[in-house]
């Protein structure tokens, strides 16, 4: 039997919570003394023992568990996981009717009722994602709702929380067809190879879909693309199916370079006339400048923080540094595509970092277009914050 826990929120966390923010904190509980175990559901009362929500006990790194409902009677049991996946698949009609596109997200956390759950669509496969043990409790019920809602070929999951918020090394098949990978799945008609039970990524970010087919239609023909932080090349190929002339990939992962190599493979594109390097991208940019090499378009797609021997590097504190420094290797009326999903900062304090680094090196800029998350990456409704994609397409004027 599930442990039920009354816990009473601080006054001035109640409005924000009938409102419909979805995250508990541990700042919005009086201290009780009451033991909670992970997948506990949770009665939230406030100060004078009024009903205000149900939510789940499950800590992460945002919080010590989510908001599930508002409404007192509705229990958290199987059915009510199939209401949120029907609803959720429902939402997503148009993608699953799309020809050209096999991958994307089905289920977005707090974006799509339940904080800590993920579920991801490749050509028939599902992989779910459980950011906590709480979470984790539900897994059952979860995958018995799933399956009622749709035809499941394969499952695979991931399990992301270790005490660091880290993916747990595991077999991560779950049951169903066994795929064979990499699986090739489209998007916007591009091909591109995945692993479901490769380590914690898959092999493509779901979240840059957009990006990569504005890469691709708008800003590749004719056109020298230099991807840093290029992971498996993925645009590197959308740049060459736009037409562009030559691309860089640079990663300082070793399996960056079969990874790279296979997703151009696998779209028939002739790697050995593309450039793909193992090596720290803040040497590359030295390395660069010194060959006095510059490209039309750059890529500039960090992970939020990263240690090398020589460098520790934070979005939020060093992305105007990494700008200036992609400046001196961009062409004048060159584009750069800048981008982080660092969800400690907004899309206002990005475009700040940009104006930043373009005042200090005394040049001029026109953004050319914005992206957030694509619209499978379901947000909550009147909390931007959980948009935590922040793209733009900058073009150097001089």
């Amino acid at each position: 039997m599930r442990q039920l826990v009354e816990v009473k929120i601080k006054s001035k966390f109640v409005t924000d919570i009938k409102n419909g923010y979805p995250l508990l904190s541990k700042e919005a509980v009086e201290t009780s003394g009451v033991a909670m175990d992970e997948g506990s559901i949770l009665r939230l009362v406030d100060p004078s023992g009024r009903y205000i929500a149900t939510a789940y006990y499950g800590l992460q790194n945002k919080g010590i568990g989510w908001v599930l409902t508002r409404k007192e009677q509705e229990k958290i049991d199987k059915q009510f996981f199939v209401k949120k996946i029907s609803e959720a698949v429902a939402r997503r009609k148009n993608l699953y009717e799309a020809e050209d596109t096999t991958a994307f997200r089905v289920f977005n956390g707090e974006g799509d009722g339940i904080g800590g759950l993920i579920i991801d669509f490749y050509s028939g496969f599902y992989m779910v994602s459980w950011y906590s043990e709480g979470i984790y409790s539900f897994r059952e019920e979860i995958y018995q709702a799933l399956s009622e809602v749709v035809e499941v070929r394969g499952l695979y999951e991931k399990l992301r929380f270790n005490t660091n918020g880290q993916y747990v090394e595991q077999d991560d098949y779950v049951s169903g067809e066994k795929g064979e990978f990499p699986l090739i799945i489209l998007e916007n008609g591009m091909k591109y190879a995945v692993d479901l039970n490769d380590g914690a990524m898959t092999g493509i970010f779901l979240d840059q879909r957009n990006v990569r087919k504005a890469l691709r239609d708008h800003y590749s023909k004719g056109k020298t693309v230099l991807n840093t932080f290029s992971y498996t090349g993925a645009f590197s190929v959308a740049a060459v199916l736009g037409g562009a002339t030559g691309t860089t990939s640079v990663d300082v992962a070793k399996r960056s370079l079969p990874k790279t190599i296979e997703q151009f493979s696998v779209n028939e594109i002739d790697y050995e006339a593309q450039d793909i390097k193992v090596m720290d991208v803040f040497d590359y940019f030295r390395y660069a400048a010194r060959h006095e090499l510059k490209y039309d378009v750059v890529v500039l797609d960090p992970p939020s923080f990263a240690r090398t021997k020589k460098i520790t590097f934070s979005t939020a504190k060093d992305y105007p540094k990494l700008l200036k420094d992609t400046l001196k290797i961009t062409n004048q009326g060159g584009v750069i595509i800048a981008s982080t999903n660092n969800a400690s900062f907004n899309m206002k304090k990005f475009k700040g970092f940009i104006d930043k680094a373009f005042t200090e090196s005394n040049t001029r800029y026109k953004i050319l277009e914005e992206h957030q998350l694509p619209e499978d990456f379901t947000v909550p409704h009147n909390y931007p914050e959980f948009n935590y994609l922040k793209v733009v397409f900058i073009k150097v004027m001089n």
